[in-house]
């Protein structure tokens, strides 16, 4: 026996093969159902929702399930994908012993101490048979895999065959109603859709198994009378054949081999036999010292049984399946009973000398010694040397040893079979190898066995060899892998069964399976052979590769990384993170901008400046502060630099943020004593202001400051020399002053035409937004420009400071004061005072012209000091040679991509849970709509559209907000949660939306409702691992505990929307009324009043609705 797999646990009783994956169902006395991938030897899931052992387990052939049956009389089928149970049949009073799903119909076979089997419609869930007539508990039964037949063995001694051809034409035409209805009725008391075929008697005592055999007409069984049975049957009867005795205890699983005419059983009696089932005599057994077997199970394709014991679950194999070979003419007689095969070869290429080991006879070899011309010639080999032994193997050129089980000795031996040496061995062994051919390891040596690298495989390598190129081709259990001479290895694919490497051959590989055929395996080296290149620095063959396939995966850019190259990794990227990282650490700046700019955060903005201050790049540095508003940082930048004007900015931003540390920063760096004497003197530092300004001899301040501190005026130091404090001046002033030189790697330029086409146009793009204003944003949202413009003019109006000017809700009298701003954006020289001897038409196309500059609905400007204010309107598209007397359209100021932007926006904050900031935004959005004009009848789709979307998004954070006001009502708290639910969200907010009522109604004990949300939430497939495993735990409390402490206005059965101003639901057929700008829906009392929603329109009112297109009125 070869285990390949074995588990500790509790006592396995049920296990289950999945036929194509290398998974393996253990269900144990606990009440677990444990999932194993026995290949890896890792535990994948565990399912732990039945109360106490579960007996049965089942994979379906084809779908996503399985099945188990406990003691707590449940029958539960599990989708293994979702990780949850579908649903649970009941019908069973006692145990379930086992169950199986039918091969081709829904079908479900369940048997059970109550005395009955069941046959269950999985689609359907109902049970469509019962099947009775066994007077004890059914330890068994099974389908047929071919004919309409059930199995089923009991402990009333006997094993029955059903036929249940008449329960399979039923299912297919269940005929009418009055038929269906006498059929439900003969169900009850066991139907004549299935029948008893045979009733076979001869054991003594209780039988816990029968099974059929795979493809003839043969049953075995296995009982408490330490005996299996064969049974053979056709069409009229069936009888006994033989009885295999051999086990000393109770029998408690048998089977036929998949493959092979053997019959495996397994015994209380800590054994597992394996018996020929032509012969009817045993062949092998394997025995556990403290371990009762209770199950067995095969696999349906692959020759790998499992059994289940006391402590744990084991995998094996009868034989070893690796096929003998090697590259010589030799005719030997083959064999395909059990264990005479060949199970190891050993090769001496310098004697040309063969060793085939087998397990004939208790154990033997046969030495070949082949000529070599007579290889070349293809002529006959001599007889083989033969000889007893359990193992043989080469060990020198012209040395073999042999294992001798009889006399636990060593026997050295020569190619003439004589003994030259013996060596006992203080142990007893199985088997011996040659020293060095480690299962796991590969060692790569040179001519004089000096180890290049080492390679270590957590699972068994298989077979390997060389190809073309000097890379090392081998297999493991399920992978073909490569591995370079340095060490870099890889996979080159997956497996679905092992296989023997012969020989490589350019991209095929040449193999042998375990049934001993030969195949050819083609494989894609680009990947290895792109290593290989880089490795022997053919850089030539790297770049033809780059340009011409398909590399990619985060395991090439790593390894291009690791060896240094991460210019080349840059253009197998997309990702914009990974092609900012690489980037940077090329120090290709130009890429890292334009990463960041799609970015957009800001650790990204803070590393691309330092990278760009380590290489000397001032302008992105400055880029790089500005988006991070980094304002100190860019204040000691413009010092370093000299650039004194953007340095005076800096100082009219820190007033405007009210930063008393950052003005007087600036102002030092400035060398500006009066403005360091006002700082002080407005922060309150009367003493230090007074000092400053005596100390550099601004006397009238000074003397004001003296004034005002009375007699606490601070005394100055004598015999010291005053001296200005100002800031050295730079050696370079402005530009880029670049301290390193970044050297261009050896595939830059070479690639500049591969990876992402748009890159040249990304860096033009971020080129052109560095101006010099800073492009930046203040605390309260103002662009600098705008700042440093309106500081400028020596003001800084209030409205700034609250977010900037609100068009739409403008209201500015004509005789209202002028504001000082828009006098000043006037064309330079225009407004003064010996301007205006200009014609009148030219007066208003420069007006006009301007006007369209500033990107108002209206401007105004001052004529004379004493004339009134002039108000102009500001057109759409206007130019010179329009006329005069045709007004046209005024000019827009938002447009539709404004409001995507804003959308978006709104969908970060209810992300983040900033959901005061998402609903002002929302708000803002429904404000905006009714000014925007688009062109075609689609665009009006849209906007329409977008309407919907928002103001379902306002009333989800109205009633969210409205949620957390209050604190003293936990009913209203669970229905606002509730009625969130059911607003038309996205996907991702909807799960959040769910999660939040799931907790809500869970720590207020409404258990079913919260169930419920659970529930919803799981079939939203989430994506977060947390958020599923949360909802599937909160949905089995509930299914354990289906009650609510409190009860609550709401019903999700029933379809209903949500009242925009009572925020209670309004079902199917009641009354309501509508917005007729937003759609929002109220209850009738709400009629007349201003919407609540958008604040926009009356509820309820005619209106002919939204207008926002020339196509909608032609």
């Amino acid at each position: 026996m070869l285990t390949k797999f074995e588990t500790k646990s509790n006592r396995v009783k049920g296990l289950s093969f999945h036929s194509k994956r290398p998974w393996i169902l253990a269900s144990l006395h606990s009440g677990v159902i444990q999932l194993w991938d026995y290949r890896m030897g890792t535990l994948i899931d565990r399912f732990d929702e039945h109360d106490g052992p579960v007996r049965g387990v089942h994979f379906h052939k084809s779908q996503p399930l399985f099945v188990s049956g406990g003691d707590d009389y449940k029958i539960k089928v599990w989708n293994y994908k979702t990780c949850r149970c579908l649903f649970t049949l009941l019908g069973h009073l006692d145990y379930i012993r086992t169950v199986q799903f039918h091969h081709e119909h829904p079908w479900i076979v369940s048997a059970s101490d109550d005395q009955t089997i069941r046959i269950w419609n999985w689609q359907s869930r109902t049970c469509i048979s019962v099947l009775t007539g066994h007077n004890h508990y059914v330890m068994s039964a099974s389908f047929h895999p071919k004919d309409d037949l059930v199995v089923s063995a009991s402990l009333d001694q006997t094993i029955r065959v059903w036929d249940i051809n008449a329960l399979k034409k039923k299912t297919a035409s269940p005929g009418d109603d009055l038929l269906r209805l006498s059929q439900m009725n003969t169900d009850l008391f066991g139907g004549v859709d299935a029948v008893v075929k045979y009733v076979l008697e001869g054991h003594d005592r209780g039988v816990n198994w029968a099974a059929f055999h795979p493809t003839l007409p043969l049953i075995v069984s296995g009982a408490d009378d330490r005996q299996v049975k064969l049974w053979r049957m056709n069409d009229t009867k069936a009888w006994e054949v033989d009885t295999l005795r051999g086990h000393m205890n109770n029998v408690s699983c048998v089977m036929f081999h998949a493959k092979q005419d053997l019959i495996v059983s397994n015994s209380e009696d800590k054994s597992i036999r394996v018996w020929d089932a032509t012969k009817r005599t045993g062949i092998q057994t394997f025995r556990r010292e403290h371990d009762r077997f209770w199950i067995l199970a095969s696999h349906p394709e692959m020759n790998l049984l499992a059994a289940g014991h006391d402590s744990g679950m084991i995998v094996f194999k009868l034989e070893r399946e690796r096929p003998a070979f090697a590259v010589i003419p030799i005719r030997r007689p083959g064999s395909t009973s059990l264990n005479q095969c060949p199970k190891t070869l050993s090769y001496s290429p310098t004697e040309n000398a063969v060793l085939i080991c087998s397990d004939v006879d208790g154990g033997s070899y046969e030495l070949y010694v082949i000529p070599k011309d007579a290889a070349s010639r293809g002529d006959g080999v001599q007889e083989a040397k033969r000889g007893a032994g359990g193992s043989a193997v080469f060990v020198a050129r012209n040395r073999f040893a042999v294992l001798d089980k009889s006399s636990n000795q060593v026997l050295v031996k020569n190619l003439k079979n004589e003994i030259v040496k013996k060596s006992g061995l203080p142990f007893p062994a199985d088997a011996i190898f040659y020293a060095g051919t480690g299962k796991h390891a590969i060692v790569i040596a040179g001519k004089k066995l000096l180890h290049q690298c080492i390679l270590h495989e957590t699972i068994r390598v298989k077979s390997g060899a060389w190809d073309d190129n000097g890379v090392f081709i081998y297999t493991t259990l399920n992978h073909i892998k490569y591995c370079l001479p340095n060490g870099d290895s890889g996979i080159i694919r997956t497996l679905d069964v092992p296989i023997y490497i012969t020989k490589v051959a350019g991209n095929t590989i040449f193999c042998l399976d375990r049934d001993g055929k030969n195949r050819a395996v083609v494989i894609d080296s680009t990947e290895y052979m792109f290593k290989l290149s880089l490795l022997k620095k053919r850089y030539d063959h790297v770049m033809s590769m780059i340009r011409n396939s398909q590399l990619c995966g985060q395991a090439m850019i790593a390894y291009l990384q690791q060896k240094g190259f991460p210019e080349a990794a840059l253009h197998f990227v997309k990702d914009e993170r990974t092609r900012f990282n690489l980037s940077l650490e090329s120090g290709n700046i130009q890429i890292a901008v334009a990463s960041a700019k799609e970015i957009d955060e800001k650790d990204h903005w803070y590393r691309l400046g330092v990278e760009a201050l380590r290489q000397g790049n001032a302008g992105i540095v400055e880029y790089a502060y500005q988006r991070t508003k980094n304002f100190e940082r860019l204040s000691f930048l413009y010092l370093i630099t000299g650039n004194i004007d953007k340095l005076t900015k800096m100082l009219k931003i820190a007033e405007v943020k009210n930063d008393v540390m950052g003005q007087f920063h600036n102002a030092l760096y400035l060398g500006d004593v009066r403005e360091r004497v006002k700082i002080l003197e407005n922060a309150g530092h009367l003493p230090l202001a007074y000092i400053t300004a005596s100390a550099h001899g601004l006397r009238d301040i000074a003397e004001r400051l003296e004034a005002e501190l009375g007699d606490s005026v601070p005394s100055l130091p004598e015999g010291k020399q005053r001296c200005l404090l100002m800031p050295p001046m730079p050696v370079m002033c402005g530009g880029d002053w670049p301290l390193l030189r970044v050297m261009k790697g050896i595939f830059e330029g070479g690639l500049d035409n591969v990876g992402r086409g748009t890159a040249d146009e990304e860096e033009e793009e971020a080129e052109g937004d560095w101006g010099e204003e800073l492009d930046m944003v203040d605390v309260n949202d103002l662009a600098n420009g705008d700042v440093i413009s309106i500081m400028e003019d020596g003001e800084v109006g209030e409205e700034h400071e609250e977010g900037g000017w609100d068009l739409e809700d403008l209201e500015l009298p004509p005789d209202a004061e002028t504001p000082k701003d828009f006098c000043q954006c006037l064309l330079p020289g225009f407004c003064g005072p010996n301007s205006w001897n200009a014609s009148k038409s030219n007066l208003d196309s420069k007006i006009i012209s301007c006007c369209r500059t500033c990107s108002c609905c209206h401007t105004y400007l001052c004529a004379f000091p004493s004339a009134p204010v002039v108000s102009l309107a500001v057109e759409c598209g206007w130019n010179e040679s329009a006329s005069p007397n045709v007004r046209g359209p005024p000019a827009l100021v938002f447009n539709f991509s404004q409001l995507e932007e804003k959308l978006k926006a709104g969908y970060r904050a209810t992300t983040a849970g900033k959901f005061t900031e998402a609903l002002r935004l929302f708000l803002c959005i429904l404000h905006t709509i009714p000014l925007i004009v688009v062109e075609s009848r689609r665009e009006v789709d849209e906007v329409k559209e977008l309407i919907t979307i928002v103001k379902e998004y306002v009333l989800a954070m109205q009633m969210e907000l409205k949620r957390r006001e209050i604190k003293d009502n936990p009913v209203r708290q669970q229905e606002l949660a509730a009625y969130f639910t059911h607003c038309n969200l996205q996907m991702p907010h909807l799960r959040l939306a769910l999660q939040n009522a799931m907790n809500v109604c869970y720590k207020a004990k409404n258990l079913a409702t919260a169930g419920n949300f659970a529930r919803r939430l799981l079939d939203t497939n989430p994506t977060v691992e947390n958020q599923a495993r949360m909802a599937r735990q909160v949905l089995q409390a509930a299914e354990r505990n289906m009650i609510d402490t409190s009860e609550l206005n709401y019903d999700f059965r029933n379809p209903f929307v949500v009242c925009g101003a009572t925020y209670v639901p309004i079902y199917r057929g009641q009354k309501d009324v509508s917005c007729p700008y937003c759609s929002s829906r109220f209850v009738p009392s709400q009629e007349g009043q201003l919407c609540t929603v958008c604040d926009v329109a009356l509820v309820g009112a005619d209106a002919s609705g939204l207008l926002c297109s020339p196509s909608q009125v032609r």
